[in-house]
């Protein structure tokens, strides 16, 4: 009977990142139920506009601590990684975000051109926001969500999965479908799992050619910041 338990236990710990990616990426979705805290405390009635940004942030900051909690070993010596050899491990990323942008924006101009799309439902949705409280948004998405999607998307993927072009590809398909699964307005917008999967992708071989998430993180928080001042110029000079 003992000999049967500890058998349980390894298996139970041979699977256990896997495990773990699986709770991870469901916390990811389900986290949206927190907001309903300052929805009832404050009695909000209409969550739209800056109310929703700022109920957004709210949201990324609660699920940073969290996975802050979880990881902060894994997290603490990674920084220290990539600290150590910070110059190195971002020029090494560099060249991967470079190739994944490029397939990036290809992938979405034949979209955008075969299918007469105005873009990813996803994009839309961060541009009205960013239209809403700019500033606001910088920090949202060009700060605490790569953090968030590094950690999700990255670190815990390349701990499941030790395979490297195995952790590539399921890092780069989850992220790109995470993307775009709930902005679908037609069936042809699956087809944007394709770019988003190509810079999630770029992201998860600079994650593992340096072996610190904090390269990942980086390169996604530079992406970020530069589309989202991107957006936040042409609005003030289109006034």
């Amino acid at each position: 009977m003992k000999d049967m338990i500890k058998d349980d236990f390894k298996k139970i710990g041979k699977y256990k990142n896997i495990i773990k990616l699986i709770g991870i990426v469901l916390l990811f979705i389900y986290i949206e139920y927190i907001k309903l805290i300052p929805i009832i405390i404050f009695n909000i009635k209409e969550i739209a506009g800056p109310i929703a940004v700022i109920l957004d942030a709210f949201k990324n900051v609660i699920l940073i601590l969290i996975l802050f909690f979880i990881y902060r070993k894994d997290i603490l010596k990674e920084w220290d990684i990539f600290r150590a050899n910070m110059v190195d491990n971002v020029d090494a990323g560099v060249k991967y975000w470079f190739v994944g942008l490029l397939c990036m924006v290809i992938s979405n101009l034949v979209i955008n051109l075969v299918f007469k799309t105005n873009g990813a439902g996803n994009e839309q949705a961060v541009q009205e926001y960013i239209s809403y409280m700019p500033w606001m948004m910088l920090i949202n998405a060009g700060i605490l969500g790569p953090f968030i999607e590094e950690i999700v998307f990255r670190k815990t993927f390349k701990d499941a999965f030790k395979k490297k072009w195995l952790f590539v590809l399921l890092s780069a398909l989850v992220f790109g479908g995470m993307h775009v699964i709930g902005n679908l307005n037609n069936w042809y917008d699956v087809l944007y799992i394709i770019p988003y999967g190509c810079l999630g992708g770029a992201f998860a071989l600079a994650y593992n050619e340096t072996d610190t998430v904090f390269t990942s993180i980086t390169l996604h928080t530079i992406h970020n910041c530069v589309l989202v001042m991107s957006a936040i110029l042409t609005a003030f000079i289109m006034i």
